[in-house]
């Protein structure tokens, strides 16, 4: 029998923690509640959950500090909750880190939908990092190579850090060279779900990406006018 994923849960409202519970429970998935940043960080380490469901608004160390620090060493998937629905507020927790970020009150069906999905877009990552044949999972091109198997990124022989939606934006375009996608498509690619129109996201995360990768003779990340992005290659090896 596959083992049921664990769900690490951490919201300082009881009762909003306790309905979680019972949403995945009913679902067959294994929970663990708690309800501060500190305590977050302490059972992360134990639990070693599947995936976190983390509220920004924790006493003590808040939400972005607990995904902050789970970054610094793990790839595990996070859900942020939160009651602030500003883009600010989801383009933060995202370059953080954070795989999704639902706003409160939210629907049962559509958060059990959100953590399958998580969960789908990982678990085949994982088991392919697993298996020897999947350490080809890289495009190269002259002074750039982006390797999705180990999330990294070389830059002229330099290793580049940045955050995982960065990485696979990357990642995804250039597979994809010289193919133009629109913001809607990328959000669905990436994020995997229509994001609510929340195109900025994607603005946001190419613009942080032309800050750490420069235009390159062979190749760019252009942007097509009133269409979307692309990454424009002259040549490709991979």
């Amino acid at each position: 029998m596959k083992p049921k994923n664990k769900i690490l849960i951490v919201d300082d409202d009881v009762n909003i923690a306790e309905l979680i519970t019972l949403y995945l429970t009913k679902e067959c998935f294994d929970t663990l509640t708690v309800h501060d940043g500190e305590e977050a960080i302490r059972q992360f380490e134990v639990y070693q959950p599947d995936l976190v469901l983390l509220d920004l608004m924790l006493p003590g160390i808040d939400g972005y500090e607990v995904c902050r620090q789970i970054r610094r060493t793990s790839r595990t998937p996070i859900i942020m909750l939160s009651a602030k629905g500003e883009i600010f507020d989801k383009v933060l927790g995202l370059e953080l880190g954070a795989d999704d970020y639902v706003i409160k009150p939210f629907d049962s069906k559509e958060l059990v939908a959100r953590v399958r999905a998580v969960l789908r877009r990982h678990t085949p990552a994982t088991e392919e990092r697993a298996a020897p044949e999947s350490t080809g999972d890289y495009v190269s091109y002259p002074d750039l190579t982006i390797n999705l198997t180990n999330y990294s990124v070389q830059y002229y022989g330099e290793n580049i850090e940045m955050p995982p939606k960065e990485l696979e934006l990357l990642y995804f375009l250039a597979s994809h060279p010289n193919q133009v996608f629109t913001r809607e498509q990328l959000l669905d690619h990436i994020w995997g779900y229509e994001y609510y129109g929340d195109t900025r996201t994607v603005d946001v995360h190419i613009k942080r990406l032309r800050e750490k990768i420069k235009d390159h003779n062979f190749w760019s990340l252009s942007t097509v006018w009133g269409i979307g992005y692309k990454f424009e290659a002259k040549t490709v090896k991979k």
